[in-house]
């Protein structure tokens, strides 16, 4: 068997070494034959002759024999032959790995085993993949110690379950004109509440919303019933959650000064809700 120049078997091993002068070859040999002593052969290292070209004649190096002859035989694994990491200068960690940020532990797991795999034998690939994983599992550990509200997704889940739904499913919307009509009149008691307050709190202007807000419900609807329910438990039910965000949510506003300051704001959030209801509910 040869390879490289090198020639083996069980018993010896011979390198063919070219001689500058003639051209012929040199066998030398590097193990130990039998009836010759060991001291007579120089295994620690091995003389190769080479041919440097006609100018600059022969050189002679010497390379220490670190292998044994069996080793020798299956032929040098250079590193050219080796696969590359493509993505290696790549900075983001999941295009590194080839994965999608919403990737599961299993997933950037088996992608960092694959491609250890399969690049196992460049080094500088190895430490790049090593590192992407490591870094995504970093980032995988904080956000599960300091997790962060999706404020998308949150609204996304409310507008999707059942309550909201059946809610929503009682709001239509209307043509542009009654739009329009709606705002301009509850814009007006608004200005109105601001501008003249009395000493007893807006009371006329919240009257007057809410017989507008049953007018534009018998508007749309054509139902006087409906629309006395619908005004009286609009009115009700954005009265008192005005209350409450007033005393436990918003806090005073500085704009809005005198003694009846809490009623006149509590009554700007109650036109808001009537204007709702009187412009959306079916």
């Amino acid at each position: 068997m040869s390879v490289s120049g090198l020639t083996g078997s069980p018993s010896r091993s011979c390198l063919r070494i070219p001689v500058c002068s003639s051209g012929s070859v040199k066998r030398v040999s590097a193990f130990t034959s039998p009836g010759k002593p060991k001291d007579q052969i120089k295994i620690a290292y091995l003389e190769r002759w080479y041919w440097a070209g006609s100018a600059q004649g022969c050189k002679k190096q010497r390379t220490y024999s670190i292998k044994c002859a069996m080793d020798a035989s299956y032929g040098d694994m250079s590193d050219g032959s080796t696969a590359i990491f493509p993505r290696i200068n790549v900075r983001d960690p999941y295009k590194r790995l080839g994965i999608s940020r919403e990737a599961s532990e299993e997933e950037i797991q088996a992608a960092r085993n694959f491609l250890v795999q399969k690049y196992a034998g460049h080094k500088p690939s190895i430490d790049a993949i090593e590192s992407a994983h490591d870094k995504i599992i970093m980032q995988k550990f904080y956000e599960r110690r300091n997790p962060k509200i999706d404020i998308k997704k949150k609204v996304r889940e409310v507008r999707q379950s059942r309550v909201m739904q059946a809610i929503m499913s009682r709001f239509q919307t209307p043509s542009t004109k009654i739009i329009i009509k709606t705002s301009v009149a509850f814009l007006v008691i608004g200005v109105l509440t601001v501008l003249f307050p009395t000493e007893e709190g807006p009371t006329l202007q919240v009257a007057i919303s809410l017989i507008a807000t049953m007018y534009f419900i018998h508007e749309r609807l054509k139902s006087k019933i409906r629309a006395f329910l619908y005004g009286a438990g609009a009115f009700i039910f954005s009265w008192l959650l005005g209350t409450f965000l007033m005393v436990a949510v918003i806090p005073p506003i500085p704009i809005l000064k005198g003694l009846r300051s809490f009623e006149v704001t509590t009554s700007l959030i109650t036109y808001v809700l009537l204007w709702v209801s009187s412009t959306y509910l079916k």
